[in-house]
């Protein structure tokens, strides 16, 4: 048995079953990866793989016993790796952040900057993608934190801890009818009377519009979605409809050509969490990233949380 075998299994299973792209995202080939399988099925005499032909359909029921093992194992030997890494070179490395949009434009700078001037010898990488696939990055080990509104909380696998609350903003043009009702007086009544920009469905705080909506009995004549707050803000500025955005997302200097409105008092405030794979071992650097973003997750916290049972909920 050895790490090549594992690596072979848990990239068939993320890759649908597909050896051709396991092969490719493993740097090797198709017959090796195969081989690889083979090997190990002979070793613990099962077989881990249903088979139609010569193509992999899914896990039998010992290679669904199997695969967390090969998980567990494959990701003890990262931490080990870390280990060594940590005392050898504590401050200098990499450190990959998964995130929305939204938290890589308008949260996250700032945290960076500063990681940056401390750690300057730690390489960052940064990923975009949607909740699901920041998720999925914390899981497939290709990111070591994961920031996002929606879908953390939701896997078991990861320690999702809140980092802050936050409200949705309307955005009109400043000569827009809704610019001129008095603050906090806007009603959902009226944002339906009008085309409605906002968030796609499972974006920063989509979930508590589209509820807003419905409980009041309305449904929004949503005219243009999108993962982007600026692309909203962009049509919102040629009339197309009316904004709901991320409070963060906007700035009195860079949104001149806009007018906010508070719509707290229309939607559920969010939740942004910040998440790491469960088990996982973290660098000290990566400990001190987390405290820089959100103050209140010093490492102490981080590390209760780790040692935590699968459900455990936190809140701020």
């Amino acid at each position: 048995m050895n790490f090549q075998q594992l690596r072979a299994i848990r990239e068939a299973v993320r890759q649908g079953y597909n050896l051709t792209t396991a092969a490719d995202a493993l740097h090797t080939s198709q017959p090796g990866v195969s081989r690889q399988i083979r090997e190990l099925e002979e070793e613990l005499g099962i077989e881990i793989f249903v088979r139609a032909g010569k193509r992999l359909t899914g896990l039998t029921a010992p290679g669904a016993a199997v695969l967390p093992i090969v998980e567990k194992l494959l990701l003890e030997a990262d931490n080990l790796k870390r280990v060594g890494e940590n005392y050898a070179s504590a401050e200098a490395g990499t450190l990959t952040i998964a995130a929305t949009h939204s938290q890589a434009r308008y949260a996250l700078p700032s945290a960076v900057r500063d990681f940056r001037a401390a750690y300057p010898q730690v390489v960052l990488h940064m990923h975009q993608g949607s909740p699901v696939q920041v998720a999925r990055m914390l899981l497939d080990g290709s990111a070591d934190i994961g920031v996002a509104t929606e879908a953390l909380a939701q896997y078991g696998e990861l320690v999702a801890l809140p980092c802050y609350r936050w409200t949705h903003t309307i955005v009109v043009p400043p000569a827009h009818a809704l610019a001129r009702v008095a603050p906090g007086a806007v009603t959902l009544a009226q944002l339906a009377e009008h085309p409605i920009i906002t968030y796609e469905t499972g974006y920063t705080g989509r979930g508590h519009i589209d509820e807003a909506f419905a409980r009041a009995g309305l449904v929004p004549q949503v005219v243009l979605s999108a993962m982007d707050a600026d692309v909203i803000k962009t049509y919102v500025e040629l009339g197309l409809g009316v904004g709901i955005v991320a409070a963060i997302a906007y700035d009195d200097e860079r949104d001149r050509h806009l007018h906010a409105i508070d719509a707290r008092h229309l939607f559920a405030a969010n939740m942004t969490r910040l998440a790491v794979r469960r088990g996982s071992l973290l660098r000290d650097y990566t400990y001190r990233f987390i405290e820089t973003f959100a103050s209140p997750l010093t490492r102490a916290v981080v590390e209760q949380a780790l040692r935590s049972e699968p459900g455990t909920s936190f809140e701020i």
